[in-house]
């Protein structure tokens, strides 16, 4: 009878992170059976539990990953994620706030969701929200396929000047800088806190 072990990641925020760990495990035998963003399934063979722990401990460790050990831990992650997701279709129209959105996806109140990532992460959701906001801002700018109305457009601000503060606040340039300048200094998703 086939058994599987389920493992939450911490930090795997991409697809790019999926085709990295799935063919790493491959190459050591271990039989993948899901892969999606934060979550891994294994086949559990005859070798030990703890072998297999050991074998994809290192792998996500060589990779920049971690198990997430606890329900905590886990709960963060899937806000991470979310909040990635949503940043990742564009353009951004939230028919409901963003507490209401990780509310009905993850099935727990906002404010245990809140407290939770501000004790794992240091920071708010929503300044991670607006991390996630400005650096799709600063990809939109390098691909120079939209204004700066667009971008805020896209990204559900409520007028350019709204966008521009926050991306000065976070980046410490204005986007006319940065787009001038051409040394683009971005950060990968799983990088932003």
């Amino acid at each position: 009878m086939e058994s599987f072990r389920e493992y939450r990641i911490k930090n795997m925020v991409c697809k790019r992170c999926l085709k990295v760990i799935k063919q790493e495990l491959e190459e050591i035998n271990v039989q993948v059976r899901t892969l999606e963003l934060g979550k891994l399934t294994v086949l559990s063979s005859s070798v030990s539990d703890e072998h297999i722990d050991s074998q994809i401990r290192e792998v996500l460790y060589a990779n920049g990953f971690e198990i997430a050990i606890s329900e905590e831990e886990m709960l963060v992650e899937e806000v991470k994620i979310t909040l990635i997701e949503l940043t990742n279709e564009l353009p951004i129209h939230l028919k409901v706030k963003t507490s209401e959105l990780l509310t009905s996806k993850l099935h727990r109140d906002y404010k245990v969701l809140s407290k939770m990532f501000s004790k794992n992460e240091c920071t708010t959701i929503e300044k991670y929200l607006i991390k996630l906001k400005i650096e799709k801002a600063k990809e939109l700018i390098q691909l120079q396929q939209h204004t700066f109305s667009d971008i805020a457009y896209l990204l559900d601000y409520s007028s350019i000047n709204h966008l521009s503060r926050q991306f000065k606040n976070v980046t410490g340039s204005s986007m006319t800088d940065y787009k001038n300048t051409q040394v683009w200094k971005r950060k990968f998703y799983d990088e932003i806190i």
